[in-house]
């Protein structure tokens, strides 16, 4: 017999080979009728897997969060079936589950487009309704090949000859259809339901290689209930008109051009806002006893050889060699800058901890498919620094830099962070013993927060574990931002060393950290989350004073002056134009202050202001709008410490 525990912590006996749906049925029938899936010892497994030996098991039923991976895996196979069954030759190559969906890759001498969606969707239903059982097969390697050889399926073949030779390969059949497939599986299609939607066409390389075959790639979401579905889909509604790269335009921030792939050309409107970011966090970062330095651009090869950085990212380094025969790297990162600057001038214990911080232009090759306006560039600024430390300074410096990092995010209006914890990777650089030690400092510092985290295995950097901060913004996106690494490795690599109190030489720790992490996804980041609609510190232009008539043009520019004495950013409009045309340019170009002036305005010393996003309007003394604006427009960081100076 063999013991299967439950998550109440209760246990039965079962003969092996008892199946997930033998055990539904032992604890209830209706039990039975909902179950999809089985998992075992936390794997998700189909319910009709036998079990061999003691176990933890829990009955996964289409409620369970846990099933919607399942029922977007399902999707996914449906769609291929209805694809093959509306247009016979086309090929089924790969389909994963993604994040909010699912995809499949498809090889047809005519490229899918949308209008096409709406049949292969109406065949999906057809399929889903007759409810086929999904049924698991184990073939062997060469029945595998011959049947999709038979078939007209090269590409299935190829995925075969992949498979290492120790695995099984299982074939999932939904009635006659069939398909290679890792699994699991739900019980049936009909358990997929009807909240999905097939949302776009795009072009796709076989097996991401721009070198090979250009696939149709069909993209669809699947969710377990109705509602959710048209929730998602009104988020997305809501993100389209949202997008910064519209926003950016309307608002006269930045563009991009082919000539410059991946690269912002900021505009003086945008730049403006880029450098009231970068002010903020500078102020930040002093009051947190940061010293900022800058390091170069261009770095001997050598150097990103030492560091570990020439093995993992040379596909993404920009390299150049000079008429001396140099090599040069255009820095992707800021660390082994940071490095050098350490080790210049023998360091004490007792300068540590020493924390350098840098707003530094990084450069990484991104695939032209990769780029997306600001939140995936080539060339990108980061508010990148490093603290130097001994190894019992670990935790308190890692709990400073959580605080910040909530803290500054809260600023933001981001108050749901979630914390992820990244451990070693396959490919990493260091001693296993190493990884155990930074590993458990890093665990303990977040333990020691108190904040809730969650594991996200293999993703650490290759130096280091990682903490990563993950915003959650107004339309409840994640945008994972700021990250915390604990390095054992470069700092010895590098050959950094300080003085301790024993009068021998000692390697640092060295924590990376970064807050807003890339400043130009921040940007793109903050500009969709207020939707252009940015509190009045951040606004480029704060203030457009706005003329009804001409004969209060020089009044106009006396209100602006005012502005400007009091440091804050206006600009006047004294177009020959309809006040109402005036009003509704300068909304669409999302400016938070309007103050319209005329005549009256003009001789009672008034303005007439208008809230961005709304139809009040009032008339208020031009000293008393400007004291208004002065005391909105200050800094949350520099409200703070006017209210501790005024206690």
């Amino acid at each position: 017999m063999i013991t299967i525990t439950f998550p109440d912590g209760n246990s039965r006996q079962y003969e092996p080979g008892v199946s997930g749906a033998d055990i539904a049925e032992s604890i209830a029938k209706s039990l039975a009728k909902k179950a999809v899936a089985v998992a075992v010892d936390g794997e998700l497994r189909d319910l009709a897997d036998p079990i061999q030996s003691d176990a933890r098991v829990r009955i996964v039923t289409r409620d369970d969060e846990a099933a919607l991976e399942l029922i977007r895996h399902d999707a996914a196979h449906v769609m291929a079936e209805a694809v093959q069954a509306l247009y016979p030759g086309t090929q089924v190559t790969i389909g994963p589950v993604i994040e909010n969906g699912f995809y499949y890759d498809f090889a047809r001498n005519e490229p899918f487009t949308t209008e096409d969606l709406e049949k292969i969707e109406a065949k999906m239903r057809e399929i889903i309704k007759r409810d086929a059982p999904f049924t698991k097969e184990v073939w062997t390697r060469d029945e595998a090949k011959k049947h999709f050889t038979q078939a007209g399926e090269r590409y299935k073949v190829e995925l075969i000859d992949a498979i290492p030779e120790d695995q099984d390969l299982k074939i999932y059949r939904q009635g006659e259809w069939l398909d290679l497939c890792r699994g699991p599986h739900m019980t049936s299609t009909g358990k997929i339901g009807d909240a999905f939607k097939l949302m776009k066409v795009a072009g796709a390389y076989w097996r991401g290689d721009s070198n090979r075959e250009m696939l149709t790639r069909i993209y669809g979401t699947a969710f377990a209930r109705k509602e959710d579905l048209d929730a998602h889909l009104t988020m997305l509604e809501e993100a389209e008109k949202r997008d910064h790269r519209r926003l950016g335009r309307e608002m006269d921030l930045f563009h991009f051009q082919e000539e410059a792939p991946g690269a912002v050309f900021w505009h003086a409107k945008g730049w403006t806002m880029f450098q009231q970011l970068i002010g903020y966090m500078r102020r930040r970062q002093h009051e947190a006893g940061y010293l900022e330095v800058n390091s170069p651009d261009f770095m001997d090869r050598v150097l990103w050889e030492q560091s570990g950085h020439w093995e993992k990212f040379r596909d993404m380094m920009y390299v150049t060699e000079t008429p001396d025969e140099r090599v040069f790297c255009c820095k992707p990162m800021n660390c082994p800058g940071h490095v050098q600057i350490f080790r210049n001038g023998l360091k004490s214990y007792r300068e540590l901890p020493m924390k350098i911080a840098e707003f530094g232009k990084v450069h990484r090759y991104e695939p032209s498919g990769a780029l997306h306006g600001l939140m995936r560039v080539r060339h990108f600024t980061q508010d990148d620094a490093h603290i130097f430390c001994t190894d019992e300074q670990i935790t308190e410096e890692c709990l400073k830099v959580h605080n910040l990092i909530l803290s500054i995010y809260a600023d933001f209006g981001f108050t749901d962070v979630r914390v992820k914890f990244s451990d070693r990777p396959e490919k990493r650089v260091g001693s296993d013993e190493i990884w155990d030690a930074a590993e458990a400092a890093l665990r303990h510092a977040i333990d020691v927060t108190g904040h809730e985290w969650t594991l996200n295995p293999g993703e650490g950097a290759f130096y280091g574990p990682k903490l990563e901060y993950v915003l959650r913004d107004a339309i409840g996106r994640d945008w994972q931002c700021g990250t915390l690494q604990v390095d054992f490795n470069l700092p010895g690599r590098l050959g950094a060393f300080y003085i301790g109190q024993d009068g021998e030489r000692h390697v640092p720790v060295m924590l990376h950290r970064a807050m807003f992490g890339s400043l130009e996804r921040f940007t793109g980041i903050l500009i969709e989350h207020f939707a252009g609609h940015f509190p009045l510190w951040i606004a480029p232009v704060q203030a457009v004073v706005a003329t009804i008539v001409s004969e209060a043009d020089d009044y106009a520019r006396e209100v602006q002056a005012a502005l400007d004495a009091a440091g804050l950013r206006a600009e006047t409009d004294l177009r020959n134009e309809k006040i109402n045309y005036k009003v509704r340019e300068h909304s669409h170009a999302k400016v938070p202050v309007l103050l319209v002036v005329g005549k009256r305005e003009a001789e009672e010393r008034t303005v007439s202001v208008r809230r961005l996003g709304s139809r009040d309007q009032k008339t208020v003394p031009l000293d008393a709008i400007v004291a208004e604006l002065v005391a909105e427009a200050v800094a949350p960081d520099a409200a703070r410490l006017l209210a501790q100076a005024a206690e």
